[in-house]
């Protein structure tokens, strides 16, 4: 079978379309779709099949683009392994970032990166209406997401996952409440509060769905909102509470202050996210090592404020 036919295999069980996989692949549709007949005459039994207007995978399409993804990963790695004897890791690489991540960890490593000759990022910022970050690694090399844990379909698509940092949430609050006063604040300190809340299905959403599951009550959200700086405004005036990241969160003279919620799992993981393939490749994996070296100065450099 030829190779470059899998890999559009494995591009239609990514991308769910033939005009996605066309579009991305620089083809024509009916190019595609010639190739993929091509490649399931090979195969010698159906790889496709119609669903609705489109197509989808046969169970032995979807097994064999699993087997495009490993011949993949496999070229990807015999051709690291062959660059790192001939060079340092060089070219461009394409970042996706969410906006908080971006604030923590680009200029940092983008600085990091002025001393490295040859090797480039070209960043993108994305603040998804839904966050499912698997979606931008076909087009991404390196997709830095937030999640809680690592989602099984992260997992199915086959996609390798590098934990950059573990950060945890607090409530924000205006200047004046009385919750202020504590040091910590508890699930049953926040039943009666208005809160501005985040779009369903983000991170700080799914702690405030937490939360009324502890206190067996639904929180009372106000407003959705998805812009930190903006909840951080609303909550300095007073129109309600939140839930908020701790490192990225401008907790000092602009209205607010922040107190971490205990009894209550409260936390993102943030992650690079890539194609198993692409992060075989030497720029990739030096990128991710910035981002890495990155995330751990922001942690320590919290810890050793918190610690004055």
């Amino acid at each position: 079978m030829d190779v470059r036919r899998l890999e559009l295999l494995r591009e239609l069980a990514d991308r769910g379309s033939i005009t996605a996989v066309a579009r991305a692949t620089h083809r024509t549709a009916s190019a595609v779709s010639q190739q993929l007949k091509v490649l399931e005459a090979e195969a010698g039994v159906p790889l496709t099949e119609r669903h609705g207007r489109g197509l989808v995978l046969t169970g032995a399409g979807l097994a064999l683009a699993e087997t495009a993804r490993e011949i993949a990963v496999a070229i990807e790695s015999a051709e690291a392994l062959w660059h790192e004897f001939k060079q340092s890791p060089r070219g461009s690489v394409s970042v996706s970032v969410f906006p908080t991540a971006g604030q923590m960890l680009l200029p940092g490593a983008l600085r990091a990166l002025a001393d490295e000759p040859g090797l480039e990022i070209v960043l993108t910022d994305h603040d998804l209406p839904l966050p499912d970050f698997a979606q931008l690694t076909a087009d991404y090399d390196i997709v830095v997401a937030d999640s809680q844990g690592i989602p099984a379909h992260w997992n199915e698509r086959g996609l390798r996952c590098v934990p950059l940092m573990i950060e945890p949430f607090d409530v924000a609050l205006p200047v004046g409440h009385p919750l202020v006063e504590k040091t910590v604040v508890r699930g049953a300190d926040l039943v009666d509060e208005n809160w501005i809340g985040a779009p369903v299905g983000y991170p700080y959403d799914r702690v405030l769905e937490r939360l009324g599951a502890t206190v067996g009550r639904e929180p009372r959200i106000v407003q959705r909102i998805m812009d930190n700086i903006i909840v951080e405004r609303l909550v300095a005036a007073g129109v309600g509470i939140a839930i908020l990241p701790r490192f990225t969160t401008r907790s000092h003279g602009n209205g607010i202050v922040t107190r971490p919620i205990s009894g209550l799992p409260a936390e993102r993981q943030v992650s690079a996210l890539m194609r198993a393939d692409r992060a075989e490749r030497p720029s990739v994996r030096r990128v991710v090592e910035l981002l890495q070296h990155e995330a751990e100065r922001v942690v320590q450099g919290y810890r050793t404020v918190g610690e004055r």
